[in-house]
């Protein structure tokens, strides 16, 4: 089985033509498929209108209702956690992603890869969308290592257990092919066709972006530092530590010597970079206790309902 989660936040306009052209591209194929909408808190007629659609395609179409916005890696979570599919797709609902594609995607897996994600060669979008799109694609390649040219494109293919392995929560969906390299999965790109939008208006803003670059530090330190913080935090306590040794030892040959120490602020900076460097080295331990015993965290969603799931899969 196929299955495409897609979230969406007011896109009611396109939602009946979206899944008309998955539906186009997915069943020459002759495999089941499944369509997930994941309504995360839209103010508009999408949730009436994707339960329509479940009602109209029974088996074929679902309804995941959030009761209120997440956000888009806590839609993607939860159409995750109800997906039945071997592959899964995500693909944004406002059409500008084609499924015209998911053959290609398909054949990109068969080829031995475990994720497949798209690269919007030729965008149409305004330029205050693409330049820092196009930035932030470069520092996730030189920090990360994963060689991809497009991580922020939604339009993505899985194989189900990559799912399995890699937890989206925060907003760190742009990052699951990153995260999925991490685990020793197979990962690559194809070229997709990109439309204009015709429908809605665009979530992108600056506050996304700075929320992409906070995500961007955040999946770097995971991807060094997982299963072994005191790795980072160690260096830059014992740097700080010796550091403020090294200060005070000075100070105590310049007080051997008969020298007053008392006032001079260099005595005040050796003695706080002493005790800075064994709260970081406290908390490098800390962190070490928290993955060794840490459990498994709640999911980072809340549903209202379910629509087209036998029997009701309401979780959380």
């Amino acid at each position: 089985m196929i299955s495409f989660v897609i979230p969406f936040v007011d896109e009611e306009p396109t939602l009946a033509e979206l899944f008309d052209r998955i539906a186009a591209a997915t069943r020459p194929l002759g495999r089941p498929f499944e369509v997930i909408f994941v309504d995360d808190g839209s103010c508009d007629g999408g949730a009436a209108r994707s339960a329509a659609l479940a009602a109209a395609h029974p088996g074929e179409v679902r309804l995941i209702e959030l009761r209120g916005n997440f956000g888009k890696s806590a839609a993607l979570a939860a159409g995750f956690d109800h997906a039945r599919g071997e592959v899964v797709f995500t693909l944004d609902a406002d059409l500008q992603d084609d499924p015209k594609e998911v053959p290609r995607f398909l054949e990109a897996l068969a080829g031995g890869l475990d994720v497949v994600s798209g690269h919007k060669r030729s965008r149409h979008d305004p330029w205050h969308k693409v330049l820092p799109s196009r930035v932030f694609n470069w520092l996730v390649r030189r920090l990360t290592g994963v060689p991809l040219h497009d991580v922020n494109c939604g339009f993505k293919c899985y194989r189900s257990e990559v799912l399995h392995d890699v937890r989206v929560y925060g907003e760190l969906h742009r990052f699951i092919p990153v995260l999925a390299a991490w685990n020793r999965f197979r990962v690559g790109e194809i070229d997709v066709e990109h439309h204009p939008r015709r429908h809605g208006v665009s979530k992108f803003g600056a506050r996304r972006f700075f929320r992409g670059l906070m995500d961007l530090l955040t999946v770097t330190f995971l991807l060094k530092y997982d299963r072994k913080p005191l790795h980072f935090f160690g260096w830059l306590g014992c740097l700080a530590f010796l550091a403020g040794l090294c200060i005070c030892g000075y100070l105590t040959a310049v007080w051997c010597g008969g020298a007053s120490i008392g006032q001079r602020p260099l005595l005040t900076l050796g003695v706080l970079l002493i005790l800075v460097g064994v709260q970081i080295l406290a908390t490098g331990l800390l962190a070490e206790l928290l993955v060794h015993v840490g459990g498994d965290a709640a999911p980072p969603y809340r549903v209202r309902r379910t629509v087209g799931f036998e029997p009701p899969a309401e979780r959380g």
